[in-house]
């Protein structure tokens, strides 16, 4: 799980803005605003949360009939289940492409179509993108430690940096063989086979396409995204093989390495989508509309008066986030608190994926009041 055993924290300030130390569960201290808290809620939520429980209609009917908390078993189910759905995933999709591939690589020993051989190794180069990416989900299955605090979900994004380098090493090998064949025409053997491999190649990569995007954006994960997208790719450079088959059939020789060369543009432009999803997960980008989302959910919540900076991050394929908020100057410790409360629970509605909010209450400043944040002006200047 991304974020190991990490709880909702509220930020709070007394009337006279100092602020507080708890010590949580885990014999932790946290700086003036993190601790536990439960939510005791009996109606169901519009935010996922997944149990072990074997039956859906099992878990409805417990959702409904028992309160629940958003505390760390919650959410470490929730993590783990996407994770699980992650690994199902990856070994469905190498099982098909490693069969795909398989079929495909005993034509081109017999073919010798540099077409072929490029779509081959391009597909057994997707199959085998499922073992970083399955480290990955292993290892942010692993809980937070007092060295990786937020867990150790960010291994996803290394995985995608890893399929990516995978993608532009593969077109990198189908442009030499494309080249080599160009300037060294030789003839195509068993046409027919090669097209026939070519059909076969399409629909595996296809299929497996469809499963890891839909998976991937069903749990958040760029990673797998990005892996469905050169799946899919595969899969069209496959069909480009048909072209090849048919070129060769009517006796043009230079047919297979030019499509040869048109399957490494084709591989050069998921390279390049696949690079823009990832580089963004890697610097924390998130979509402007869930940042939208949030804090319209926040200014709905009674006693917020104002939603200051919100910031939202992505830890492997889940979210945190940390705002600030402001409340009357005058409410009291345990009045702050409860908005915040309220603050959380809303955010964990609003925004999917969400695991964990940092949220912090300050006070609507009263005239002629200097700013409670000033003395850290000199830390934020530069």
């Amino acid at each position: 799980m991304s974020d190991g055993h990490a709880h909702g924290h509220h930020a709070h300030h007394d009337d006279h803005g100092h602020s507080h130390e708890h010590h949580d569960d885990h014999g932790q201290t946290h700086d003036h605003h993190e601790h536990p808290h439960r939510h005791p809620h009996g109606h169901r939520h519009g935010h996922p949360h997944t149990t072990h429980t074997p039956s859906p209609l099992r878990h409805r009917l417990a959702h409904l009939l028992k309160p629940h908390s958003h505390e760390t078993a919650d959410k470490l189910d929730s993590a783990l289940e996407s994770s699980a759905r992650g690994m199902r995933a990856l070994w469905v999709s190498l099982a098909v492409l490693g069969v795909t591939a398989l079929a495909q690589a005993v034509v081109v020993v017999a073919s010798g179509s540099v077409a072929l051989l490029g779509d081959t190794v391009h597909n057994t180069a997707d199959a085998l993108t499922a073992v970083p990416l399955g480290i990955a989900f292993i290892l942010g299955r692993r809980a937070a430690t007092r060295r990786f605090t937020y867990g150790y979900g960010r291994a996803e994004d290394l995985a995608g940096i890893v399929i990516v380098l995978t993608i532009a090493a593969s077109a990198a090998f189908a442009a030499w063989t494309a080249v080599d064949r160009l300037l060294d025409p030789r003839p195509v053997e068993q046409i027919p086979a090669v097209a026939v491999a070519a059909v076969v190649g399409f629909a595996g990569n296809e299929w497996v396409a469809r499963y890891r995007i839909r998976v991937g954006r069903a749990i958040g994960s760029a990673a797998l995204v990005a892996d469905g997208l050169h799946a899919r790719t595969d899969g069209f450079t496959s069909l480009a093989v048909l072209l090849s088959a048919g070129g060769a059939a009517l006796g043009w020789q230079l047919a297979d390495p030019i499509v040869g060369l048109a399957i490494t543009a084709a591989i050069v432009l998921v390279l390049r989508d696949a690079a823009r999803e990832v580089f963004r997960r890697v610097m924390d980008a998130v979509d402007p509309a869930l940042v939208d989302r949030a804090e319209q959910a926040l200014r709905e919540v009674a006693g917020v008066r104002e939603v200051g900076e919100l910031r939202l991050r992505w830890i492997g394929h889940r979210l945190r986030a940390e705002v600030a908020v402001v409340v009357d100057g005058e409410a009291t410790v345990r009045q702050a608190h409860a908005i915040a409360v309220d603050a959380e629970h809303a955010l964990l509605h609003a925004v999917p994926r969400l695991t964990a909010a940092l949220v912090h209450a300050d006070p609507a400043p009263a005239p002629g009041e200097a700013d409670p944040h000033l003395a850290l002006a000199h830390h934020t200047a530069a």
